[in-house]
């Protein structure tokens, strides 16, 4: 009855919650140590006692089927799908690891948003500031870790999903590359979606948690569980290399040349860089001659491949009159727009508004033919092909840079800045290994926007994540960075995760007490 309880309040604080499985836990519990079989007529759980994960509960994204439990995605149409009482595979695998699955979170009807409300679940808030995002579209798992509810949880990554709730609800993530974690057993708003995989990945309330999680499950080989994993067992002499590596080489990515970090954002930045100097190590400004390829063009492939249906098949499971999240909706409108009409527009935003990036987003934003995505898709190689390069020629052991350019917004921002998630959208383009991690909070005395800034002179990518940055309404919010390696190199980043927080000594950032959220409440 107690947890019960616990897990209304935070349902009630936050909306963070889908289900509740308190209930069905204890009996799995009960199965698992009498040796029985679950009444789904799956195998009894054999490490319950002395399994990697033994008795540690586990929240999962609502996507993830639980067997009894309803993964709606956030669509009315999905409600009532239990899949016949069976567990997905990476349920099953969590069990016979000894995990406790206990809740399911929230995320936002069709996954494509920084935000996470639906009408079947309703709006998860930040538990830091009512009414600002925890993030999406793993937000409800962002806003249960920061509040304690959970120690580990799994959740989806196509375009910062992990990574950014992450930031903006003080919590910690890694982005997998794929092949890496098990993606059977889930349901998603855009089956067949390929040209930008999305990938299942762990987050956790603590950095330590992350880091065994994350190597617990892959020693576990969850190969056995799903065919599309890499059969590919963690490598600890990676991850020793880079604990013990004495002088790291560490590229900063100040921008991704469409919107410069917020105050803010830089800040913590900063931190970042400062405390590795501290310790030693070499840093690189990825500016000039040490600049990757062009940023830009990699959100313009992405933005593209992601949505080459033109946003039909997420739209395709929601009934009429359904809500459907402000950022999804704008990437409807646009699709649908007669072409001459987008065209007018287009030049319009290139010659009159003089806007150069907005316009070459929006230019063939349609539903691209068969033809055109396999173009892009080729599009897409050549530019993973131009990073690969361009990382051997520096040398680099990861790079650092802001997950996102401001900290959380408000409710209903992602209408004008959906398109701002070039930091994190371009590694998932790329497949490649990245973490956050918090390191600070807003401060409204040192995060102000300088004099005679201009929102007006901003591309209008930047405009529509600027219009919400006020570092007085954000006081407090929480601020993260983001750890980024290559494909397949998740022992290297939790390593370097590791590092950078060692050194920023007693600036390490403070998590979310469960005191102070009765107190806030």
């Amino acid at each position: 009855m107690f947890l019960t309880e616990y897990f209304q309040h935070k349902r009630d604080w936050t909306n963070c919650l889908t289900e509740v499985m308190i209930e069905s836990a204890e009996g799995w519990i009960a199965s698992a140590q009498s040796g029985t079989k679950a009444q789904s007529g799956e195998n009894p759980l054999p490490n319950l006692r002395n399994g990697p994960l033994a008795g540690i509960p586990v929240s999962l994204k609502d996507t993830i089927i639980v067997g009894g439990y309803d993964a709606t995605v956030g669509y009315s149409s999905f409600v009532g799908n239990d899949d016949g009482g069976r567990d997905g595979a990476m349920v099953r695998m969590l069990k016979d690891m000894g995990a406790v699955p206990h809740v399911k979170t929230n995320c936002p009807i069709t996954l494509l948003s920084f935000e996470s409300g639906n009408d079947v679940w309703g709006r998860t808030e930040n538990p830091f500031k009512r009414g600002y995002s925890p993030g999406g579209s793993t937000g409800g798992e962002s806003a249960l870790l920061a509040m304690g509810g959970s120690r580990i949880g799994v959740g989806s990554d196509v375009a910062g999903s992990v990574r950014l709730p992450a930031h903006w609800g003080g919590c910690y993530s890694l982005r997998c590359s794929t092949g890496r974690w098990i993606k059977g057993g889930i349901r998603t708003s855009m089956p067949g979606q390929e040209g930008v995989p999305s990938v299942y990945s762990p987050m956790a309330r603590t950095l330590g948690d992350l880091r065994y999680f994350a190597r617990e499950v892959i020693k576990f080989g969850p190969w056995r569980y799903d065919g599309t994993v890499h059969p590919l067992a963690w490598r600890g002499e990676i991850e020793k290399e880079f604990e013990e590596k004495k002088k790291l080489k560490v590229g900063v990515l100040w921008s991704d040349g469409v919107v410069d970090p917020s105050p803010a954002c830089r800040r913590a930045l900063e931190m970042v860089v400062d405390a590795l100097k501290a310790k030693g190590h070499e840093i690189v400004d990825l500016e000039g001659q040490n600049a990757p390829p062009d940023m830009y063009e990699g959100l313009k492939i992405a933005s593209l491949v992601l949505n080459a249906d033109g946003g039909q098949m997420f739209d395709s499971f929601r009934r009429p009159g359904e809500w459907l999240d402000t950022g999804a909706a704008q990437i409807r409108w646009l699709a649908n727009l007669w072409n001459p009409l987008r065209y007018v527009y287009y030049l319009w935003v290139k010659y009159v508004r003089k806007d150069h990036v907005w316009a070459g987003l929006i230019e063939n934003w349609r539903p691209q033919s068969a033809f055109e995505n396999w173009k892009l898709v080729a599009q897409r190689e050549v530019y993973r092909a131009k990073w690969f390069e361009w990382w051997n020629q520096q040398g680099l052991d990861v790079i650092v840079s802001p997950p996102n350019a401001t900290p959380a917004l408000p409710l209903d921002a992602m209408k004008d800045a959906v398109s701002s998630c070039g930091y994190t959208f371009l590694f998932n383009l790329l497949d490649y290994s990245a973490g956050v991690l918090p390191v600070t909070h807003v401060r409204a005395e040192l995060d102000q926007l300088p004099k005679g800034f201009n929102i007006k002179k901003l591309n209008g990518v930047a405009r529509g994540a600027y219009k919400y940055y006020d570092a007085k309404k954000m006081d407090d919010l929480p601020v993260g960075v983001q750890v980024i390696g290559r494909r397949l190199e998740e022992e290297k980043v939790l390593a370097v995760m590791q590092r950078v927080e060692d050194a920023l000594g007693e600036n390490k950032y403070e998590l979310l007490g469960v005191d102070t959220i009765e107190m806030l409440d």
